[in-house]
């Protein structure tokens, strides 16, 4: 089975994705929410809203279906117009277990929204390449698949079958993953970047090749080959689409496992270094300070195990 980079990098990340809650509306209304300290995700199942995030010059107006996603630590309104004053939501949402509020009748509108867990040391490699915010309208070729996601959301926060929450968790995951999918399909041209790199067919069969055996010493001609280009012009496109060259690439993603099996403190420095390639401990404890800016063993000294 040929390597997925995109998949191995939410499994390094923890992404995990949870709905959290979700609230009804009608008549004029206004709600701010407050800047979020995770990633933050939300969904129009009825109706319509404007969305004003701070720091943004203008409100975004959101039809059934649209998608948000929300990096920055910014607050929001979501509003029925704009010149309605907001109410705040955290006491709407302030009762024990209360994670749905309805406001006026609650019958033109319906939101649901949630948040993506990441862990908080590999995470950085996934929140750091986002931007502070994606709209992804309904109206989208990439975005056919939410309407069924969102469907089943809904159908599941209201059923109240045994395995809802596992349920609403995987979909909610199922989510993340296609506003992710549609961004890379529809952002204006990224900065450079690894999250470029994977939604570029043509450095594809480079990346699977390096993610699918990376303690082998890759050769330049060889990922070149690959991907059916000669090895200069495979080697500036990809830096171009990268942000680094093949070969700093899979010595980053090295780095990023070796983080991860460090944590776990479960394997010696020595065995880790050996699991992806390199000769010596001292080969690899050089190439990891040279990355990161730590030793092996100080890196694991003063950082927590992953979130399981």
């Amino acid at each position: 089975m040929e390597a997925d980079p995109f998949s191995d990098i939410l499994k390094l990340t923890n992404a995990a994705s949870l709905v959290t809650g979700g609230f009804t509306a009608g008549g004029p209304w206004a709600i701010r929410f407050p800047a979020p300290d995770k990633i933050k995700f939300f969904a129009i199942v009825k109706g319509h809203c404007w969305v004003s995030i701070d720091g943004e010059t203008e409100p975004a107006r959101f039809e059934t279906g649209d998608v948000g996603l929300l990096t920055a630590r910014r607050s929001f309104v979501l509003a029925s117009d704009s010149s309605v004053a907001p109410v705040d939501a955290m006491p709407l949402f302030s009762g024990t277990g209360r994670s749905t509020a309805q406001l006026g009748d609650g019958r033109d509108f319906a939101y649901i929204g949630g948040h993506v867990l990441l862990d908080p040391a590999s995470g950085r490699l996934l929140a750091n390449v986002l931007p502070a915010w994606i709209h992804v309208p309904a109206t989208s070729p990439q975005a056919t698949a939410f309407r069924y996601l969102l469907d089943q959301l809904v159908e599941e926060r209201s059923s109240g079958l045994p395995g809802t929450q596992l349920a609403s968790a995987h979909l909610a995951q199922l989510l993340f993953i296609q506003i992710l999918r549609a961004h890379l399909k529809t952002a204006a041209p990224m900065s450079a970047s690894w999250l470029r790199a994977l939604g570029d067919s043509r450095i594809t069969p480079a990346l699977q090749l390096m993610h699918s055996d990376p303690r082998r010493a890759w050769h330049l001609e060889e990922l070149a080959r690959a991907c059916a280009m000669s090895r200069t012009t495979f080697a500036s496109y990809f830096k171009m689409v990268a942000g680094v060259a093949p070969l700093t690439y899979l010595t980053e993603w090295r780095m990023r496992l070796a983080e991860r099996a460090l944590r776990d403190k479960a394997a010696s420095v020595a065995a880790i270094g050996q699991s992806l390639g390199y000769a010596s401990e001292s080969a690899f404890s050089n190439a990891f300070k040279r990355v990161t800016g730590h030793s092996p063993r100080a890196y694991r000294n003063h950082m927590p195990p992953p979130l399981r």
